[in-house]
């Protein structure tokens, strides 16, 4: 238990050691000189100790005062700052958007500035995690990737995903035989209880392109899928990869595309509990998600 004199007192004392004046503290503080001297003295009774040398026209701190002064004065500094905090989050709107590392860091990432220009009055929280996230508690929305099954969650799809040999123009791929010269990157599809069929494997990808004189084992091998699309934007082979993941490079030219042949994946849907259908917060992720990914791949 602290063992403290009266806060008011406290706060009489700071406002009147700062200004050396028990009028302009009365002033400060919307009370009258009287209050203020009675304060003083109430406080220099508790402590049994003088705290001010009484002038005519001014005060000054004695060695007592002088002492206790400081730590007033810096701890009412951090009530004001701590209280301003808590003003200014009142008025503090956030949206946490749950998704997968490897599409925050491709797709939402890269575009989040977007959403503040849209809604300038809320914060946007980007949550990364290959978990799945309790969206009644931890996150607003979700954009999730998988077969677009979800109990007990609204689910609004956004668009399929499709796998494709992708590559940096300096590799001069152009023809299937061309594989046979290159390196193969892969990435660990590690995705538990997910159809096997839909996995961006290089062995699915080469037979149904007609290719059994490729090794679909060698080659440089990730762990993770966006570890695999640095090393193709590096040149450093030819990656089977998430055309959703890679747009922007695509379109800019740093990679290509050299085989019309894709493979469907799994698709990318936006979901959340409905019982957090009519937050605001829902509301607003739902506007932004839709106007940058809903409209299919391309966009995508």
């Amino acid at each position: 238990m602290r063992r403290l004199p009266p806060l008011g007192a406290l706060r009489v004392f700071e406002a009147a050691a700062r200004r050396l004046s028990f009028k302009a503290a009365a002033d400060e503080l919307h009370v009258t000189p009287t209050a203020v001297s009675h304060q003083i003295k109430q406080l220099e009774e508790a402590l049994d100790v003088r705290l001010f040398e009484r002038g005519t026209r001014q005060v000054h701190l004695t060695a007592a005062g002088h002492q206790l002064f400081p730590a007033l004065r810096d701890g009412f500094d951090s009530f004001e700052r701590a209280v301003d905090g808590v003003r200014r989050l009142k008025g503090t709107r956030i949206a946490t958007l749950s998704s997968t590392v490897g599409f925050m860091a491709r797709r939402l990432a890269p575009r989040a500035g977007t959403f503040r220009d849209l809604h300038p009055g809320w914060t946007l929280r980007l949550d990364a995690t290959n978990e799945v996230v309790d969206l009644d508690t931890e996150a607003d929305a979700a954009i999730r990737y998988g077969n677009g099954r979800y109990a007990d969650l609204v689910v609004e799809p956004l668009f399929q995903d499709r796998y494709a040999p992708v590559c940096s123009p300096a590799l001069a791929v152009a023809a299937r035989k061309d594989l046979r010269a290159v390196s193969l990157i892969h990435f660990e599809w590690g995705r538990a209880g997910r159809d096997e069929t839909l996995a961006p494997v290089w062995r699915a990808w080469l037979a149904r392109a007609g290719r059994t004189d490729v090794d679909a084992q060698a080659g440089l091998s990730f762990t993770e899928e966006i570890h695999a699309v640095q090393a193709t934007v590096a040149g450093q082979g030819v990656g089977l990869l998430s055309l959703a993941l890679v747009a922007d490079e695509l379109a800019s030219g740093l990679l290509v595309q050299p085989f019309e042949l894709s493979v469907e994946s799994y698709r990318y849907d936006l979901v959340y509990s409905p019982r957090a259908a009519s937050r605001p917060a829902t509301a607003v992720l739902r506007d932004w998600v839709h106007r940058e990914f809903g409209g299919g791949e391309k966009k995508a």
